[in-house]
C-alpha cells in the first residue's frame, strides 16, 4: 500500500521556517513524528538513521522570469 499526501501553497518565509523547525523538532524528539500536511496531521515512525537529500535549482527564462527552488527529501524504513 502506498499513500501520498501533497500540499502546496504560497506562504510567508517566516511561516515556512516555523514549519521546517516543527518537523526538525519532531525528528529530534524520537519516537513517532506528527507532521502537518495542509489540514491533516500524519503520524510517521522515523528510524534512528534517516536518508537525507537536498537539491537546489536556479533557472532563468525570458518569458517566465527567474526561479529558484530547494527540495529536501527525508526517507527511512519505519522501525
Amino acid at each position: 500500500m502506498s499513500e501520498k499526501i501533497l500540499h502546496e501553497e504560497k506562504t510567508p518565509r517566516e511561516e515556512v521556517a516555523d514549519r521546517l523547525q516543527a518537523i526538525a523538532h519532531e525528528l529530534r524528539e524520537g519516537g513517532d513524528a506528527n507532521i502537518d500536511v495542509g489540514n491533516k496531521t500524519v503520524t510517521l515512525s522515523p528510524a534512528d538513521s534517516v536518508g537525507y537529500e537536498i537539491g537546489t535549482r536556479e533557472s532563468s527564462s525570458v518569458l517566465r522570469g527567474s526561479r529558484e527552488s530547494v527540495t529536501v527529501k527525508l526517507d527511512w524504513k519505519p522501525e
